[in-house]
């Protein structure tokens, strides 16, 4: 049997979702009974337990900091395994939401214009005010530099701007970006493949935690997406250009607004959730590919990222 060590949980804010990730895995991974699987945390005896069980590969199905910012990556380079997912160096860049960025507009990826916030700088709020309305206008995106899965977003306008942010006080580091409208469409690459395009219609303001993960919220999701042919391949094409500029392995996810016939790219996602609401399975099972192929092909991509 195959020795697959599974890394889930850990400490971000999005431990919930990757144990609902790592239980849907092990539902599929056991039907195929050609792995013996352990399941554990990043904690102190993770390290411990991967010599002893001596794994071919571990899956990597941890969420946000410490899980896919190359920090446990880090570790598994250290101790000479294979893992799934990006390496260490493309996992750091694209959970850094003002570095990935700076790497799209460089290389002419559309991506909102942004301004970078730091609590500890001594700035009135008077200031940044005059600034979003120099530089990026009104209403506004505040999110954390470094988290997932919508964690601390908020749209703001004037009138509440002030209390949006301070919620985000904790995070020390936030980025103010300029508000698109327009249509939420996600595109997702495995390996070298276009996976395809899904878009996306919350009943909420936006396509926030409790839209991605509540059945409940009610966000409807389209498949196959109602575009032209050029822009369906425009999207894929993006997509495609950012996952290999990050030199991402494995499976990414690129999220998109589509305005004025123009698709802005908000961020990639170098793990994308595997829930029974994740997008990944579900472009992936509208293009013929089930769920249980889908891990099989994520799997066979593990490799050291030297």
């Amino acid at each position: 049997m195959i020795k697959i060590l599974i890394l889930a949980g850990g400490y971000s804010n999005e431990r919930e979702i990757s144990l609902i990730t790592a239980k849907s895995v092990i539902k599929e991974l056991k039907k195929t009974k050609k792995y013996n699987i352990l399941l554990t945390e990043p904690d102190g005896k993770f390290v411990k337990k991967l010599r002893k069980f001596k794994p071919s590969l571990v899956l990597n199905l941890l969420h946000g900091r410490y899980g896919e910012d190359g920090y446990v990556q880090s570790i598994l380079e250290s101790e000479k395994v294979n893992y799934t997912h990006s390496g260490v160096l493309s996992s750091s860049l694209a959970i850094d939401k003002e570095i990935s960025k700076k790497i799209f507009i460089k290389n002419k990826i559309l991506t909102p214009p942004y301004i970078k916030f730091t609590f500890k700088f001594k700035i009135t709020l008077k200031d940044i005010i005059k600034k979003i309305d120099k530089k990026l206008k009104f209403p506004v995106v505040i999110k954390p530099i470094n988290e997932g899965s919508s964690v601390g977003v908020y749209i703001a306008n004037r009138k509440n701007f002030k209390e949006k942010l301070l919620k985000l006080e904790k995070f020390k580091d936030v980025l103010i970006e300029k508000y698109i409208p327009g249509r939420e469409i996600q595109a997702a690459i495995l390996g070298n493949k276009k996976l395809g395009i899904i878009e996306l219609k919350p009943k909420r303001k936006f396509y926030d935690y409790q839209a991605k993960y509540n059945a409940s919220a009610g966000t409807e999701h389209i498949i196959p997406v109602n575009l032209t042919a050029k822009n369906f391949n425009k999207v894929n094409s993006i997509a495609m250009k950012a996952h290999k500029l990050l030199k991402c392995r494995g499976v990414s996810r690129s999220d998109f607004r589509f305005y004025n016939n123009k698709f802005y790219l908000l961020e990639l996602n170098t793990q994308p959730g595997m829930t029974s609401l994740s997008l990944v399975p579900e472009i992936a099972k509208y293009n013929k590919i089930n769920f249980g192929s889908l891990i099989e092909e994520i799997i066979s991509d593990a490799s050291i990222n030297k």
